[in-house]
């Protein structure tokens, strides 16, 4: 195990400095500039000042080795916009709201997902089975751009019972993280349901059931631990997905955290806050994805031969 984990991190070295080599090069080579809208900078000599300070008057290969060597030392460089600010305090600050919001919307999604998902494979071909299965359809069909403000529309401007933005009060947790998780519930209730019927099916649970254990017994203790193995595998991309999708829902209701700052960062220009941003959401992917594959190992002993 402790191998595995040691691979996984020293694979993901390579990975983040093609990431950040991609991300560097694309900004720079795009149209426009941090500076471009400013108004106050329409003096050439202020504007020359202002590149030197960041460095940006340097030939393109320059700005990339120091670029490079500041990202070794975990220094990702002043924010652009953010005055005074250094990327690091800035992606500190915002974090933990994106993280709450995150952990919410996985909760959302794991409670109507698995719920949905067990009851659906225990009354299979039933109504119990339909209805829960074509509402997850409905919930991988509609974006979370339309959830969010369909939502918004119905219970914070008609009913009036949510705000309809920010980020103060335990109301303000629910309708974003229904929107973010209720997608994912979907597809976690479809998984549910496929690995429960696999597994229910198997010649280990007919004789759970003959020696005479509670069917609750059957499917907590026996049938769980391998019909979750598609749910858990499902995870990874599911967190990378929700860490994304924050990026929409932020901006929707106005929550301070890192996806609106990534939003505002690639409007603006904001070259070290978008590289920062994107290279702190691909480490959290690999950690994600890192720690699904120690699960599942946990879950299924005959993938530690593979």
């Amino acid at each position: 195990m402790w191998k595995l984990i040691a691979f996984r991190l020293l694979k993901a070295i390579p990975v983040l400095l093609i990431v950040a080599t991609l991300t560097f090069f694309m900004l720079r080579l795009t149209k426009g500039g941090p500076f471009d809208q400013e108004k106050p900078i329409q003096d050439e000599a202020i504007r020359k000042q202002l590149l030197a300070h960041y460095g940006m008057d340097k030939p393109l290969g320059s700005q990339y080795l120091d670029f490079i060597t500041n990202l070794a030392q975990g220094d990702l460089g002043p924010s652009f916009k953010h005055q005074g600010r250094q990327v690091n305090e800035v992606i500190a600050e915002a974090f933990p709201r994106s993280a709450e919001l995150g952990l919410w919307s996985l909760a959302v999604a794991m409670a109507l997902g698995l719920a949905a998902g067990l009851i659906a494979s225990l009354k299979k071909n039933s109504f119990l089975d339909y209805c829960p299965m074509a509402l997850a359809m409905i919930g991988i069909c509609v974006p979370t751009f339309v959830m969010g403000p369909l939502l918004i529309l119905s219970f914070s401007l008609e009913l009036e019972w949510f705000n309809a933005s920010g980020w103060n009060s335990f109301k303000d947790r629910i309708l974003p993280a229904l929107t973010l998780g209720g997608a994912y519930a979907a597809y976690i209730a479809r998984l549910t349901r496929g690995g429960m019927l696999e597994v229910l099916s198997q010649d280990y649970i007919r004789t759970a059931h003959a020696k005479g254990a509670s069917p609750a017994r059957v499917i907590l203790h026996h049938g769980l631990r391998g019909g979750l193995l598609p749910v858990v595998a499902f995870l990874g991309p599911a967190a990378a997905g929700l860490l994304a999708g924050s990026f929409v829902v932020e901006t929707i209701f106005q929550i301070p955290g890192l996806g609106r700052h990534f939003v505002e960062a690639a409007f603006n220009r904001d070259y070290t806050m978008v590289t920062g941003t994107v290279l702190f959401f691909a480490t959290l992917i690999i950690l994600f994805n890192l720690i699904v594959d120690v699960v599942q190992i946990w879950l299924n002993p005959r993938l530690r031969s593979t």
